[in-house]
């Protein structure tokens, strides 16, 4: 976190930290380093030095696990976004608390877009991965948490998380384009689809807690609608995205 990031970004960077943290060990492209800021290319310098004459070439990079053929979100939590365990610890959290399965199925995506994407507006991007695949109140809730994280609501026991005060202090205020999506959110019918991303997120940060994904794997299915063709090679809109987690490029 740097002073020229706005508080919204900087709210970001502290939760993808912490999910780095909790994820201790997790395979790591060239996405996460252009998310990160990080634009060089690993050993360039010493390649280019090594190979006068020679340019750099585009390729898929060999260090990541090989995607099946038709890839279903199962593989990407397998093969694309690390052990996840913040992601299956929420929608353990919302099963345990009886919640239905949108729910459960919101919890257990709703930080994709930073864990597997980008890590700036991720209730966004993840929204939007997800869309084409899923019942449209859990694109919305995926999309409006992002706001909603940041404003208590004491009816369902929710209030403003600890860690932004530690860290941005009490009077945190986010930007304006999220105050909006929060008064937007409040009004809209599946508020509470929402809200309850946020109560079972904020609880879900346990170093020690083991959940697989096994656990979700009808949830999955009920709810999921995996294309025939594989995620990233069917013809919606976001498929591009996935197709991108698929075969992430490196310089060779």
């Amino acid at each position: 976190m740097n002073d020229t990031m706005t508080l919204a970004e900087r709210a970001d960077a502290l939760e993808h930290r912490m999910m780095r943290e909790l994820d201790a060990i997790i395979v790591k492209s060239r996405l996460f380093k252009l998310a990160e800021g990080d634009m060089s290319t690993p050993n360039g310098p010493a390649l280019l030095a090594a190979n006068p004459g020679r340019h750099m070439l585009m390729g898929d990079d060999p260090r990541l696990p090989k995607m099946p053929e038709r890839p279903t979100l199962v593989d990407f939590f397998k093969y694309r976004f690390g052990p996840a365990n913040h992601l299956l610890q929420s929608a353990r959290h919302a099963a345990k608390a009886g919640m239905d399965e949108k729910i459960i199925l919101a919890s257990l995506l709703h930080d994709i877009g930073v864990i597997g994407f980008i890590r700036a507006d991720h209730g966004y991007w993840g929204a939007q991965m997800v869309a084409p695949y899923v019942d449209e109140e859990v694109s919305w809730a995926i999309r409006a948490h992002q706001a909603l994280r940041f404003y208590a609501d004491e009816s369902v026991g929710y209030s403003y998380p600890e860690s932004y005060i530690k860290n941005f202090g009490a009077d945190y205020r986010p930007d304006p384009y999220i105050e909006e999506e929060y008064r937007r959110a409040q009004d809209h019918k599946w508020y509470m689809t929402a809200r309850m991303i946020t109560v079972h997120d904020i609880y879900s940060f346990d170093p020690d807690v083991v959940v697989e994904l096994e656990e979700f794997t009808d949830v999955i299915g009920r709810n999921f609608k995996q294309p025939k063709e594989g995620l990233g090679w069917d013809s919606s809109p976001s498929a591009h995205m996935w197709r991108t987690l698929i075969r992430p490029t490196r310089y060779l």
